[in-house]
């Protein structure tokens, strides 16, 4: 192609810088809701006048607060599956062929259920989309930590509204909060608010993709599916969890995996998938 040429895909890298503005948001977020539930609507009750149900609360939102960090740190960080620079696809004997697809970009062979992300400028190993909020694509070694966050973060925000409601309220219709700060009320009010929006949004986002888990389908390939009679990665639904979640049951709520799943889950591995003609 000619020297003027500009690849539009390129300047999709420059989202990822873009993107990192995300974390400061996501953290005045987090800060807000915890400044509104401990600091100005609970804490005070707990000090003053011992509440019993209150110290509950708290323990809960704290608990809620140390997975979803934790979960989210998991799916910024890891690595969500990049092809080996030495994987060959599997070869016809007869014909010396393959119908395997290759990248042009990344100058790579791509697996079955990868593709190449514009953002990370990779080919990510059965990509399931670039979150934004992760700042990272959702592939096959990061879709259990993204999808932990997702719920996590979506019982926090439950708790925040229901601990936030009373609070909420007394701002119409009762008195005792007259003498609050305007600040610890703006606090409040905006806490409770972003509390109830990204509860209900979570909560279909979460379900929609506990969905895919369960049926063995990415968010890129809902479209292909349609086109077929039957999906040939959907061995089952419990197989189909323990493939994105692992078979050790005491993990299921945890970033992690054990040593024994990372090396017998081939679709962990992000390379080979077993298919429904296939298992027994």
């Amino acid at each position: 192609m000619g020297d003027g040429f500009v690849n539009p895909f390129r300047l999709c890298t420059g989202l990822r810088v873009l993107g990192y503005l995300v974390l400061p948001i996501v953290a005045g977020i987090a800060a807000a809701c915890y400044y509104a539930v401990i600091i100005v609507a609970w804490g005070p009750r707990i000090v003053g006048d011992g509440h019993v149900s209150g110290l509950a609360l708290v323990i809960l939102f704290h608990l809620l607060l140390v997975m979803l960090t934790w979960c989210y740190i998991k799916a910024v960080f890891s690595d969500p599956g990049t092809v080996p620079a030495d994987w060959r696809p599997p070869v016809d004997e007869e014909t010396g062929e393959t119908s395997t697809r290759y990248c042009d970009r990344c100058q790579r062979w791509k697996p079955p259920r990868c593709h190449h992300c514009s953002v990370c400028d990779k080919c990510v190993l059965k990509m399931d989309h670039h979150c934004v909020w992760v700042v990272n694509c959702v592939g096959a070694r990061t879709y259990k930590f993204f999808l932990l966050f997702v719920v996590y973060t979506f019982l926090e925000m439950t708790l925040c509204t229901f601990a936030l409601l009373p609070h909420f309220f007394s701002f119409f219709y009762g008195n005792k909060r007259r003498n609050e700060s305007t600040g610890n009320l703006v606090v409040t009010f905006v806490a409770f608010i972003l509390s109830v929006a990204f509860a209900l949004s979570l909560l279909c986002f979460s379900l929609m993709h506990i969905s895919l888990v369960l049926s063995n389908t990415t968010s890129i390939e809902v479209y292909e599916k349609k086109r077929e009679v039957s999906w040939k990665y959907d061995v089952g639904k419990r197989k189909n969890f323990e493939q994105v979640f692992g078979t050790k049951k005491l993990l299921w709520f945890l970033p992690l995996y054990s040593s024994e799943d990372l090396e017998n889950i081939s679709a962990l591995k992000g390379l080979e998938f077993p298919t429904c003609s296939e298992v027994v």
